[in-house]
């Protein structure tokens, strides 16, 4: 891995002016915006072939099997009707298989297989294939096999309910879809609803009797396994697969967004968007990505930022093993080991919430082993900080190496993105486990707008523009960011081979000038910096600027991923309105956090209470705002900016709530609605 500083220049440079707003590129792909990793791969089905040309039979894609289910019952507590009640639940865990892997020749010909499978059920390049699954082997092989016959995929998240569902199938008019067995009784609930449908594949074991009810809802449904398509598709000639190969230009996905307003909005990918994306991406990190590295594949492949990132490491010849959230760590499978200690995995994605949740897993761990080696822990993060010669091995060695074996022993490069990840969480994560990289995108721009390559390592930064777009930053004067600044500021804007073109049957959105401008730029709504390293750092998002009592501006996303990383908070949703002096944050405690700072504290109340009861607690409140305040005034807060007051809730936000959405970004509305009540109360106590 290199480590100059100067291996990209002066990162980004202006290559002209439009309107007065200076557009800045890669410096070292400045001359030309990149379309394609090099000459041939043009298509994604491109990539599958080059890939098994080039990489043959070393293992490309894993999984591994559930081979045992085991069911423990557990008392639960919760308040319903202000009264207490226990229920008793039955929680699953799993047992699961070692990894299994196919080969980049194997995946290929299960490709095709497939692809002549769909070709025979008469699936055309005017239909639309819908994926309604979990991440998966499969769901690639379903999805590859789409675009190799030019049929558009579009995504549905799998903890989509049935009106969400209904929606993705019916806006695209979709013909088939490939789910899995456990989903099936959802789909049959919509099956009547959405009449476009006429082919369900499916992976897992299902019920006959389920299979049944689903081809009797309607005379022209077909249902069948994975594994019969590909046998169907064994038997047709390849000859068709020449004629319905697609263009640069055609619908590769049309993956719908997980917005936080209104229902979902399928952006329009083109195979060149996406090819572009992976040339860009080849282009600023390819010599960090290496054949004989490995990739934890867990987040959903509904969201642009998996998607582009598996396409990738497959180009390179990465084996990816996938797992599932839940049983990525021993906590949460029995009988066998977590899937990060199982394939020990050298690269991961993740969003903030996903890495919030590891460095708080760590953290509590430490917290609970005493304070001796607790002071150990301390005293090796902070010689890994200070870079103390041979102190920093020694740390590594002897203290921080138990946490790093807890992933695999391997891991060497961490991305975060989906949303702004704090500097407290990326800092520590990179002193104690990995390099934690950011990077920044959207579904409209193929998930990458921005990345941070190891070469400028640093905190607040999401890094540079990636080749396959250019960026201007445009005025927004009322709140004071212009690209004149000291440093630059402005709405980010961003156009370029990698960016999609708009969004499906919304020509509402599409003629809109507050998303596309007439000279083609994308207004993303964030709010960017470019630093005098020339990259990139998001301060701030216009909608959720608000303007407090006093007349000034508060970002609120930005304050969220700031708080977020004190250590008794697991999910936050900062709130503000314009008669406020202050925001207020609602909170969700980190419970084992929250306990252990009870007792090491000697706060006046049972640590050993029902979650539900501490938040109620006034003492306890009082600790999660000093706290939370605590890491406001470390990171330089204006008084405007430091929480008011904090709501404090048991209760987990979940897509399904609608509290949050398949990526886990806040609602912030919908939170704000749900405890409009309790905002009103902690507003009229101060």
């Amino acid at each position: 891995m290199t480590s100059k500083r100067n291996f990209f220049g002066k990162g980004s440079v202006v290559v002209a002016t439009d309107d007065g707003s200076p557009i800045r590129r890669l410096a070292i792909t400045a001359d030309n915006l990149v379309t394609q990793p090099f000459e041939g791969i043009d298509i994604i089905p491109d990539v599958i072939d080059y890939a098994a040309r080039t990489h043959g039979t070393k293992d490309a894609v894993g999984w591994r099997d559930i081979v045992g289910i085991h069911e423990e019952e557990k008392e639960v507590k919760k308040t319903v009707n202000g009264k207490e009640v226990t229920e008793k639940k039955i929680w699953k865990y799993f047992q699961l298989s070692d990894y299994k892997y196919l080969n980049f020749l194997d995946v290929q010909e299960r490709v095709s297989e497939l692809a002549r499978g769909l070709l025979h059920h008469q699936i055309t390049k005017e239909d639309i294939f819908n994926i309604y699954a979990q991440t998966s082997v499969n769901w690639q092989l379903m999805s590859h096999a789409c675009t190799a016959i030019a049929t558009p995929v579009a995504t549905a998240y799998d903890t989509l309910g049935e009106s969400g569902l209904t929606h993705s199938l019916n806006e695209p008019n979709c013909v088939g879809v490939f789910t899995n067995a456990d989903l099936l009784t959802t789909l049959k609930n919509v099956l009547p609803n959405t009449p476009s449908v006429r082919l369900i594949v499916y992976d897992g074991d299902a019920k006959s009797s389920l299979l049944d009810d689903i081809r009797n809802i309607r005379e022209n449904v077909v249902i069948l396994s994975i594994d019969e398509l590909r046998e169907i598709g064994a038997k047709q000639s390849k000859e068709g697969l020449k004629e319905r190969r697609p263009s640069r230009d055609d619908v590769a996905l049309i993956m719908y967004t997980s917005g936080t307003t209104g229902a979902p909005k399928g952006v329009v990918l083109t195979h060149g968007n996406v090819i572009a994306s992976v040339g860009a991406v080849y282009t600023l990190l390819g010599h960090h990505l290496g054949n004989d590295d490995s990739f934890l594949a867990y987040l959903p492949l509904a969201h642009i930022l998996e998607y582009i990132v598996e396409l990738i490491l497959f180009f390179v010849g990465m084996k990816t093993g996938y797992g599932r959230v839940k049983t990525l760590t021993d906590a949460s499978v029995r009988q066998c080991k977590g899937d990060i200690v199982t394939f020990r995995p050298s690269i991961m994605v993740g969003v903030p919430a996903v890495w919030e949740q590891i460095r708080k897993g760590i953290t509590t761990k430490v917290n609970a082993s005493g304070s001796l080696k607790k002071a150990i822990f301390n005293g090796a993060m902070a010689a890994k900080k200070a870079d103390v010669p041979g102190l920093s091995q020694l740390a590594d060695a002897a203290v921080l190496n138990n946490i790093k074996q807890a992933t695999g022993g391997r891991l060497r490069l961490a991305l975060s993105g989906g949303a702004a990840l704090s500097k407290e969480t990326q800092e520590f994560l990179s002193v104690a486990l990995v390099t934690m990289l950011q990077g920044y995108g959207m579904t409209e721009s193929c998930g990458m707008c921005a990345i941070l390559p190891p070469e400028l390592m640093q905190y607040r930064s999401v890094g540079l523009p990636v080749p396959s777009a250019e960026i201007k930053l445009r005025d927004v004067p009322e709140a004071g960011y212009k690209s004149t600044n000291n440093p630059p500021q402005g709405e980010v804007c961003i156009r370029g081979p990698s960016v999609t073109k708009g969004y499906y049957k919304r020509d509402d959105l599409n003629n809109d000038e507050s998303i596309f401008t007439k000279d083609g730029w994308l207004r993303t709504g964030d709010v960017g910096q470019w630093n005098a390293d020339g990259t990139l750092s998001l301060i701030d998002r216009i909608k959720n600027l608000i303007k407090l009592q006093g007349g000034e501006y508060i970002a609120l996303e930005q304050l969220e991923s700031t708080y977020k990383s004190c250590y008794l908070v697991a999910n936050i949703c900062v709130y503000a309105d314009a008669e406020a002096k202050q925001p207020v944050g609602i909170i969700i405690p980190h419970e084992a956090n929250l306990r252990q700072a009870l007792e090491a504290k000697s706060i006046p109340t049972d640590a050993n209470a029902q979650l539900s009861d501490l938040c109620a607690n006034k003492a306890v409140q009082d600790l999660i705002l000093k706290e939370c305040n605590a890491i406001g005034k470390k990171n330089s807060f204006k008084q405007m900016e430091i929480l008011e007051a904090v709501i404090l809730t048991a209760e987990e936000w979940t897509p399904e709530s609608g509290l949050v959405t398949a990526a886990q970004k806040v609602q912030r509305s919908k939170v704000a609605k749900k405890f409009e009540k309790e905002i009103k109360a902690a507003y009229a106590v101060q």
